[in-house]
């Protein structure tokens, strides 16, 4: 459309209208993820970190293969090998394996606490790997963003515990994996970028997996094999078809701060599903994360 001056005008509502898909794909992606850490802590109960960890990128390998070659897609393009590489790298093998062990030593409640920092994480990726260059306005709403974790560390989970440091390299890793896949999902969509990350680590993941399960004697309840199941398909394959889709439309840093609301849904799970305990001042402190949410999504449409 023209003006009287013959110059193209601005159109904000498409604009606008990409940003809202994106935040949509972006909360179902969240509400997805955000049963991961309290299915990782029933599967470890009686499957081994390795197995629970990095098996369920196995199985889901299996799945994006079947999608891939009933779709008849080829190869990615050489430029993108090393983005799914640190895709790879970071989401299926560094976070799945990292929060796995740490699962074996603190709540899912008190690992969610550590995920909190995924946000910040991933808009600081976002600079480094994706390019994007967010507003001072936006800088300000992470800072407060990352303070509101911390305060609700200190109300939630007190004092720092060992499976705090694995937490947290799991949160860089994953990070990194978002901000990268969110970057090439722009160019071969969000599915894709999945689906040849997972088949690009599976040689490398099926080898520990196997070797693991060949020198433990494993009694699986099906709780823990419902659990394994649901981090198969929804956490490591479905959820990131809709995350990659919303970080590629809405922008990786501005998309990335609804996982501040992961941790406030995690903790409900947890205590919903585990029985793990729910404090008044937990819900306190989640109110403060996500008011910070909002301040972050306001503070990106400033200029």
């Amino acid at each position: 459309m023209k003006g009287r001056t013959g110059m193209a005008i601005k159109q904000p509502v498409a604009v606008n209208t990409r940003l809202g898909e994106g935040l949509l794909y972006g909360a179902i992606g969240v509400l997805c993820f955000s049963f991961t850490l309290p299915a990782t802590r029933v599967a470890v109960h009686d499957l081994d970190s390795t197995v629970a960890g990095l098996g369920r990128a196995v199985v889901a390998a299996v799945l994006a293969a079947i999608v891939l070659l009933v779709r008849r897609e080829r190869l990615p393009a050489r430029k993108h090998w090393l983005g799914l590489a640190i895709v790879a790298f970071g989401v299926i093998l560094g976070f799945n394996l990292f929060s796995s062990i740490a699962l074996q030593y603190v709540p899912a409640s008190h690992g969610a606490v550590i995920t909190g920092l995924l946000p910040a994480a991933t808009a600081v990726m976002a600079v480094l790997r994706a390019g994007e260059r967010p507003t001072p306005f936006f800088w300000v709403g992470v800072v407060v963003s990352v303070i509101a974790v911390l305060i609700f560390a200190v109300v939630e989970a007190g004092a720092p515990q060992a499976g705090d440091l694995l937490m947290l390299i799991a949160v860089l890793l994953g990070g990194l994996g978002y901000a990268e896949g969110g970057r090439i999902a722009r160019e071969i969509g969000g599915w894709r970028v999945i689906c040849w990350a997972l088949l690009l680590a599976a040689p490398f993941l099926l080898v520990p997996v196997v070797l693991d399960m060949a020198s433990h004697t494993f009694t699986v309840g099906p709780d823990a094999w419902l659990a394994f199941a649901y981090l198969s398909v929804v956490s490591v394959f479905l959820g990131f078809f809709a995350w990659y889709r919303g970080l590629a439309l809405g922008g990786v840093a501005r998309v990335g701060q609804l996982q501040l609301v992961q941790p406030v849904l995690t903790i409900f799970w947890a205590a919903l599903l585990l029985g793990e305990p729910l404090k008044l001042q937990t819900l306190l402190a989640s109110l403060l994360v996500i008011g910070s949410v909002a301040l972050t999504q306001w503070a990106a449409r400033k200029k």
